[in-house]
């Protein structure tokens, strides 16, 4: 709210279904937007004195502040350099000399605390990496955008080892978001990182279902879950192959959740595109889904599926359950215990089934962990045995 309280900083997508910042005037009603953009756009705070909007730009995943001038609308970033950037607290991330706190991450360093001065100097507070990564130089993401199967363009950033020779040779990874309404994002991704450190080429593409791109393209996805969207992770395959690194026979997928999901789905759907596969707590059956998640889950997926009774085909056909014994690819499944949003039926359903199929097939269950690892010795055997597996199976290491 501004200072003398008319005034509230809003955040709407009835402009065209896009998110966007605008000014509510309390007594008119009246709604000014602050911008237009096609990508999205949330109002954050007012600057002490009044002067100006701040306001969190999200750009095809790259996460800018933006400063907005209320008399003259003139946008400035004020130096704060590209990546994921936030106020560090609101409703004010003020502090009374009119300096602001803020995060900052990138693909290549992870996130830190920053003070922005008024004379808009930029001074690191937090020193969180550890020695190591404080004094390598990691790969940058690079954002790309590809044609889908439908021509419709997908976004994605993509992580090069450095001097990799374009050969043909190398192995590549993709890493699909969760959610489905969620986005990959210019920010530290220590899967990526560990990856291209390791030879692997990595694409994490942002495929109809996720945030970030307006209202059509995140309900693009709807009813329709592994279908499209699927086929957006697969055109960046395509688009990975057609750069000239990549081998085709050493490609993997590796996701969580609903990349989880994805995951299974690849593997199951299109077997020949994919030569080893690590899945954490991913959906095999959206139907023994529904029985078994948390109440706010459950709505969530009737939200994407429809009624479960009526559009039980639905359900089944978007379920990895129908396809999954036509994989071929080696699959590591990492589950935790207590994990009420993807309980461990589900990965035990997986492991039978392959077992049962003489798959190459191997499975975790980290104790005393719900959705996600969050024990630092659970998130280490999870990264270790996961590039390892795929350093196995897409790299021949021993």
């Amino acid at each position: 709210m501004s200072r003398d309280g008319r005034t509230l900083l809003i955040t709407s997508n009835a402009n065209g279904g896009y998110e966007n910042a605008a000014l509510l005037d309390l007594a008119t009603k009246k709604v000014s937007w602050l911008t237009q953009t096609q990508w999205s756009a949330n109002g954050a705070a007012f600057t002490p004195d009044g002067s100006s909007a701040v306001v969190v730009l999200n750009a095809d995943g790259r996460v800018s502040i933006r400063f907005i001038n209320l008399k003259t609308m003139e946008q400035s970033e004020r130096g704060v350099p590209p990546g994921l950037n936030l106020p560090a607290a609101l409703p004010t991330p003020f502090l009374p000399d009119g300096s602001m706190l803020l995060s900052h991450e990138d693909s290549s360093h992870p996130q830190e605390l920053y003070h922005l001065a008024p004379d808009n100097s930029l001074t690191q507070i937090t020193h969180n990496a550890n020695e190591t990564l404080q004094h390598i130089e990691l790969p940058k993401s690079q954002l790309v955008t590809y044609p889908s199967f439908d021509d419709r363009l997908i976004s994605a950033l993509v992580w090069v080892p450095f001097n990799l020779k374009r050969d043909g040779a190398a192995a590549a990874v993709v890493i699909p978001h969760g959610g489905p309404t969620g986005q990959t994002t210019d920010s530290f991704n220590g899967r990526a990182e560990l990856l291209a450190s390791r030879g692997f080429v990595v694409i994490a593409p942002n495929v109809r279902g996720s945030t970030g791109y307006g209202m059509e393209f995140q309900n693009a996805n709807i009813k329709d879950l592994g279908g499209g969207d699927l086929k957006d992770e697969i055109a960046g395959v395509d688009f990975l192959k057609a750069t000239g690194f990549v081998d085709p026979k050493r490609v993997g997928i590796w996701g969580g959740s609903y990349g989880g999901y994805m995951t299974l789905m690849a593997i199951g759907k299109k077997p020949g595109v994919w030569s080893a596969a690590v899945d954490e707590y991913g959906i095999l059956n959206w139907l023994s889904m529904l029985e078994h998640e948390d109440p706010r889950l459950q709505e969530y997926e009737k939200s994407l599926l429809g009624d479960p009774v009526k559009e039980r085909a639905i359900y089944e056909a978007s379920s990895p359950l129908q396809y999954i014994r036509a994989e071929t690819a080696p699959l590591l499944v990492l589950q935790g215990d207590n994990d009420i949003r993807v309980p461990r039926e589900e990965a035990e359903q997986v492991v039978a089934i392959l077992k049962a199929e003489g798959r190459t097939v191997d499975a975790v269950y980290f104790p005393d962990e719900g959705h996600g690892f969050v024990k630092r010795e659970h998130q280490r055997e999870e990264l270790t045995r996961s590039v390892a597996w795929l350093q196995k199976y897409l790299q021949g290491a021993k």
